[in-house]
C-alpha cells in the first residue's frame, strides 16, 4: 500500500512572476493527510485557493485558479513539481497574485526540496482511476486521451509547425526521473512571440535565464538588439540552431519536455495521483486543465 506523503518543512521561494512582473515571497510546507494542495494568500488574510480543476478561472499563457476574490497564477510549476516529487498534500502560502517563474522551471523547488526526503504520513493515498476513456479535442487540433490503466503514464507530442523545433516527443513513467529528465525543462517562447508580448506589455517578469526563445522566422540584428536591451543584457546573437543565445539547451527536446511538465502539474488539477495512460498531441493550459475537470466529473459520479 502507497500512503500519503508530505514535506518535511517549510520551503521559500522569491522573485518575479512571469506575466505581472510583481515580486511574491511563496512557502510550501507541510499539511495534514487528505489536504491536497491548498493555495492560501497571505496578503488577503490567508484566503484559501484549493488546487481542483473547478477553481481554474483562466488558462490565457498560463493555469490561474481563483476562490472568491483571491486568484493565484502561473501555477503549473510548482504543481508539477509536487507532483513528481510524490507530494500529496501541502500548503502554499504566497503574498501576491502569480507564483514566481524562478528560472522557468520545476529545478528550483526540485533542488530544495529533494535532499530533504518526505514524511510519510498514516493514510492511504487515493488515486484517481478512470474507468473509460476520456478524450478532450479542440479547434486548435489538440488532442488529450486519459486511458483507464494500472499505472500512470504520459506520453506528450509536440508540433508547432516549426522548422526550429520539428516534431517532438517526451514522455513520463514509472521508469523515468522526473527530477532530472522532467523537472529541469525550462519554457519557451518564440521570438516573434515575444516581441508581440513586450510590446502590449503582457509578460513583465522575463528574462534570459528563464525562458528559451525561438527565433522561427528571419529577424534582423535590429531587432535582436531590442530584444537585448529589453532584457537589459549584453548584446545576444541568434544561434545557427535558430535558438537565441541567452541559454544553452539541457535536452534536445527541452521544449516537449517543458510542455509534458505544465501537462503533469495542469492534470494534478484533477485532486491526486492519476493511474492512467496519457496521451496529449498540441496540449496546452486550455485543454489540460479542461480534461481535468473531466476527470473530477467522472471521479465523483462513481463515488
Amino acid at each position: 500500500m502507497q500512503f500519503q506523503q508530505t514535506l518535511i518543512k517549510n520551503y521559500s521561494f522569491e522573485g518575479k512572476g512571469l506575466h505581472t512582473g510583481k515580486v511574491a515571497t511563496m512557502t510550501v510546507g507541510p499539511a495534514p493527510a487528505d489536504t491536497g494542495i491548498v493555495f492560501r494568500r497571505t496578503d488577503l488574510g490567508g484566503a484559501v485557493v484549493e488546487a481542483l480543476a473547478e477553481n481554474v478561472s483562466s488558462t490565457a499563457r498560463s493555469t490561474t485558479i481563483a476562490k472568491g476574490d483571491a486568484s493565484v497564477s502561473t501555477i503549473e510549476h510548482i504543481m508539477s513539481a509536487l507532483t513528481g516529487l510524490g507530494i500529496d498534500n501541502a500548503y502554499i502560502d504566497i503574498d501576491n497574485v502569480e507564483v514566481p517563474i524562478l528560472d522557468g522551471s520545476a529545478k528550483p523547488y526540485i533542488d530544495a526540496m529533494w535532499k530533504d526526503g518526505v514524511q510519510v504520513q498514516e493514510a492511504p493515498r487515493k488515486y484517481i482511476e478512470v474507468k473509460e476513456t476520456i478524450e478532450v479535442v479542440n479547434e486548435k487540433g489538440s488532442v488529450l486521451r486519459i486511458e483507464p490503466s494500472d499505472e500512470f503514464s504520459y506520453n506528450i507530442k509536440t508540433d508547432f509547425n516549426s522548422r526550429v523545433l520539428g516534431v517532438q516527443y517526451a514522455q513520463w513513467d514509472p521508469t523515468v526521473e522526473y527530477a532530472e529528465e522532467i523537472g529541469a525543462c525550462r519554457t519557451f517562447v518564440f521570438f516573434h512571440e515575444l516581441q508581440f508580448l513586450f510590446a502590449n506589455n503582457l509578460v513583465k517578469g522575463g528574462d534570459v535565464d528563464n525562458a528559451i526563445v525561438i527565433v522561427e522566422h528571419p529577424v534582423s540584428d535590429e531587432q535582436v538588439q531590442q530584444i537585448s536591451q529589453l532584457f537589459n543584457v549584453p548584446a545576444l546573437e541568434v544561434r545557427e540552431d535558430g535558438y537565441l543565445s541567452n541559454l544553452v539547451l539541457r535536452f534536445p527536446n527541452e521544449c516537449s519536455r517543458h510542455k509534458l511538465l505544465d501537462l503533469i502539474g495542469d492534470l494534478r488539477l484533477s485532486g491526486g495521483f492519476l493511474k492512467a495512460k496519457i496521451t496529449a498531441e498540441k496540449a496546452g493550459h486550455g485543454i489540460n486543465t479542461e480534461a481535468a475537470k473531466k476527470i473530477r466529473v467522472s471521479a465523483l459520479n462513481e463515488i
